[in-house]
């Protein structure tokens, strides 16, 4: 169902417009302290991931999936994590591929698509944890593989909720809204971010592009055509978009899911939000005029913002909440 609640949000009035909510939610300090662990998983293709742990070992587990290159440093990872840990759950971070800090070993990397990965981690937790409540969120290209998994997995019975924030839908129209007005900007500072990885990873390995023509690649359709689809054996971005953008998966969702997602997010057009007849019967999608991406702040002054996305998460995380974990 579609939940509009854009009366329940209301913006911050010292951060109006999309822009000032998705910056300050992103960068304004200072963020939540947490006590983590990492555990480093060994895949079967050679590669590895990195998980981080909090909170508690037993009750509902909270595993999170970040955005385009964030990481545990992210500032909306941190606050759910704490409020997580806050709650008495327990919660992990799952870096994608070269997330966390050090280049995977593979000439691959983590794209918005890749759902292997989270198949992967929710399975070795379902065995490690039989009767633990696993309850999972993605934020923006996290949101967009937690729903691509869902959709093409719906017989699977992990998690067993789910929440995604800013979803990319349409990953073609996401790339096309940023090369667009003031939301270059961010794409400026996610492209850059990507360059600077990838020269770092290829620096002493061999490459299948150009690191000399990466400095051309500016923008998301030019470096997913060149790097990011041949990585991942794609024929070019058009056809990596095309089979990874998950609004085509939404109707077969079965895990109890809510996605938030405001209008005004300045990475995407509006008209990319999923209609009524493209949702399963399963998930609601709360819908709110103002928020920006990722962003959802509130509050009377910036010295007492209310993080009101953080609130919503666990508030429909614990209705969901069973009492019989271990």
């Amino acid at each position: 169902m579609t939940e509009l609640s854009g009366s329940q949000f209301r913006s911050a009035w010292w951060l109006p417009g999309p822009h000032l909510q998705t910056l300050w939610a992103a960068l304004a300090p200072p963020k939540p302290r947490l006590t983590t662990s990492r555990e480093r998983l060994e895949l079967d293709d050679g590669d590895f991931l990195d998980l981080d742990w909090v909170g508690a070992q037993s009750g509902p587990l909270v595993v999170v999936l970040h955005g385009l290159e964030g990481s545990i440093d992210s500032s909306y990872v941190r606050r759910i994590l704490h409020r997580v840990v806050k709650h008495g759950w327990g919660g992990l971070l799952i870096h994608f591929r070269g997330c966390s800090g050090e280049p995977n070993r593979l000439t691959r990397s983590y794209h918005s698509g890749e759902t292997g990965d989270l198949r992967f981690v929710l399975r070795l937790l379902r065995e490690r944890y039989p009767t633990r409540q696993l309850m999972t969120i993605g934020y923006s290209l996290g949101g967009n593989v937690l729903l691509k998994f869902l959709g093409e997995s719906p017989q699977q019975e992990m998690p067993d909720a789910a929440v995604a924030v800013s979803v990319p839908f349409d990953l073609a129209s996401g790339a096309d809204r940023l090369s667009r007005g003031f939301s270059k900007l961010y794409q400026k500072r996610l492209v850059g971010s990507l360059h600077e990885k990838t020269r770092r990873k290829f620096a002493a390995r061999k490459h299948p592009f150009s690191l000399k023509d990466l400095k051309y690649w500016n923008d998301f359709w030019s470096f997913d055509n060149h790097v990011t689809a041949p990585l991942h054996g794609f024929k070019d971005a058009t056809h990596y978009y095309a089979e990874s953008s998950c609004r085509q998966f939404l109707s077969a969702v079965r895990t109890p899911t809510l996605i938030i997602h405001s209008t005004d997010d300045p990475f995407l057009y509006p008209d990319v939000v999923p209609s009524q007849n493209e949702l399963s019967d399963t998930t609601s999608l709360r819908l709110t005029n103002q928020g920006g991406h990722v962003g959802f702040v509130s509050g009377r002054f910036p010295f007492k913002a209310i993080y009101w996305l953080d609130n919503e998460i666990m508030r429909w995380l614990q209705e969901r909440h069973r009492d019989d974990d271990e």
